[in-house]
């Protein structure tokens, strides 16, 4: 039975290393969230790890199997339509290793919840860069790479690829989410073009980006490769009317 107003939507593969910390550090919180996995096929037994907590957190935590690496988008489009289905008010995205810190989850919703935003964003980049243990390589990449999103989209978001997010559940229902075309790092920046598009309150929330410590980093080139010319797409469907 549900007693919680949010939702909590991590996507897994290979995270043996993290489900069980990350999930037990979301249930510490005061709040009382509830967890989405979405599994898709991890070699390593995460799917197993999260099952034998289920029997711990019955009615807190819930698993989506999925055959295969599919992406990181079509893995939150699953979970969004399961939150919808379940009538959340709150659901969020986050990642498995820490790298976005649990304790900022009651600020994102407090800023949808008390504060009027339909979006909030964990955001790295609103009060400077706060990146912490990635490469030098990295952190201008991704700086410069939301800076390059803004330039040609017009997005007033300071982290255009930030993947920390609250979204009330009416922005989902107004977006078209069979329509979201990207798997990759591109997604984050579609979602929150497209929520900007149709008019919704969006708001930073400043958070300290950690790097994992435990796990390999999904990030790769062909991803990056995606955000660069995806937001060219973006814009030139936007001036075309689509």
């Amino acid at each position: 039975m549900q007693t919680s107003d949010s939702i909590v939507i991590i996507p897994t593969y290979n995270e043996r290393e993290n489900i069980e910390n990350i999930i037990r550090a979301v249930f510490a919180l005061e709040h009382g969230f509830h967890i989405l996995v979405i599994e898709d096929g991890s070699p390593d037994g995460t799917a197993a790890i999260v099952k034998a907590l289920q029997q711990e957190f019955t009615d807190r935590l819930f698993l989506v199997e999925r055959q295969g690496k599919l992406g990181l988008g079509t893995a939150y489009i699953t979970g969004f339509r399961w939150a919808l289905q379940h009538d959340y008010e709150y659901i969020f995205e986050m990642d498995a290793d820490f790298s976005h810190n649990p304790q900022d989850l009651p600020r994102l919703y407090k800023a949808c919840s008390r504060e009027g935003a339909d979006v909030a964003i964990g955001s790295r980049y609103v009060s400077g860069v706060n990146v912490v243990n990635w490469p030098m390589g990295r952190v201008l990449m991704s700086y410069f790479a939301s800076k390059y999103v803004r330039l040609i989209t017009g997005l007033p978001i300071h982290d255009t690829t930030a993947g920390f997010v609250c979204y009330r559940r009416r922005v989902l229902e107004s977006i078209r989410l069979d329509a979201i075309r990207f798997k990759g790092y591109a997604f984050q920046i579609e979602m929150k073009f497209t929520a900007y598009r149709h008019g919704f309150c969006i708001r930073e929330v400043p958070v300290i980006f950690i790097n994992r410590e435990l796990g390999t980093s999904k990030m790769n080139s062909s991803i990056f490769g995606e955000a660069m010319f995806g937001v060219i797409r973006l814009k030139l469907d936007q001036l075309m009317g689509r």
